[in-house]
């Protein structure tokens, strides 16, 4: 492995990058009307438009920094490009509302293929730097499988019920702390499945 596969993103600079279309997306809706003289039923359409080159230019910068582009990040900027481009061609919001119910659905579906099948591709998916012994990385794919499902019924309660301004909220303020706890309480079974750990005990 060369030096430049080896390069990873400081952890402040990777929620930054992650954070930051996110964060541009409430902005602009919430605020779209004050600043650019959109129509407020036009906020939307305009943040969407935003939030795709912002997500792109994120992953411009990650290739940049690091010469890869981590798995999440890129389905994710793939799908927030189709419904974000048909939400605006087809001036239809539904879209860009979908889009956290389809790509959580679908990282849900891949983790419970993974653990039906034994295959190990969390790793791959979460872009994770963890050495886990086999049974911790069964147990942790299963956690984050139900919890990617978890957050597609979120999305589709939220957005089905509850304004647009509101869903918007949610995904930024809500998902992502959200997330960001459920991977912290998954500290201390990393720590008993730690691979290195059991290795270290090892005769």
């Amino acid at each position: 492995m060369t030096h430049t596969e080896k390069r990873e993103l400081a952890p402040l600079a990777k929620l930054a990058l992650e954070m930051g279309p996110l964060v541009l997306f409430f902005l602009v809706n919430s605020y779209g009307d004050r600043w650019f003289g959109v129509a407020p039923d036009r906020r939307l359409f305009l943040a969407t438009g935003i939030f795709v080159v912002a997500v792109l230019a994120s992953l411009a910068v990650t290739w940049t920094l690091i010469r890869k582009l981590p798995v999440m990040p890129l389905v994710s900027a793939v799908v927030v490009t189709v419904f974000g481009g048909l939400t605006l061609i087809l001036h239809d919001d539904l879209f860009i509302k979908l889009k956290p119910t389809i790509v959580n659905t679908l990282f849900g579906a891949v983790l419970v293929w993974a653990g039906l099948t034994g295959r190990n591709v969390l790793k791959l998916v979460l872009d994770s730097v963890f050495t886990l012994t086999d049974e911790g990385w069964r147990l942790l794919t299963w956690r984050w499988a139900f919890f990617f499902f978890v957050l597609a019924a979120l999305n589709e309660i939220v957005w089905r019920t509850q304004t647009t301004d509101f869903w918007v909220a949610f995904k930024v303020w809500g998902i992502m702390p959200l997330t960001m706890v459920f991977a912290m309480a998954q500290m201390p079974l990393i720590m008993r499945h730690d691979a290195s750990a059991e290795a270290g005990k090892a005769p």
